[in-house]
């Protein structure tokens, strides 16, 4: 694999990171705060529990129904579900050490 394929990866990546921990948590708060709330919203009107995890998984899913309409290749779309997943990940684990036991 060349090195510069390779960047790419790492160009996409940095640059989900640097939208999802920059300006996004001064306009919606931090994700954990931000998904709480869509999760809040998500749970009343679909009458059932949604999870702040949830709301990232379900984000993620919204990026790839607008990938499937085929408009060709969208790098934002990339860029949005790598931050989507980064965001998902970090509210599973801030709600796992929440629910574990402090030895």
């Amino acid at each position: 694999m060349t090195e510069e394929k390779q960047l790419y990866r790492v160009q996409a990546l940095r640059d989900a990171a640097r939208i999802i921990s920059g300006e996004r948590d001064v306009q919606y708060g931090g994700p954990e705060e931000n998904f709480a709330r869509i999760a809040k919203i998500w749970s009343v009107i679909l009458n059932i529990k949604v999870t702040e995890e949830d709301v990232a998984m379900c984000m993620v899913g919204v990026k790839v129904a607008r990938y499937a309409n085929k408009s060709g290749f969208q790098p934002d779309t990339w860029i949005d579900i790598a931050g989507y997943a980064g965001c998902g990940y970090e509210v599973g684990r801030i709600q796992e050490e929440k629910s574990t036991p402090i030895a």
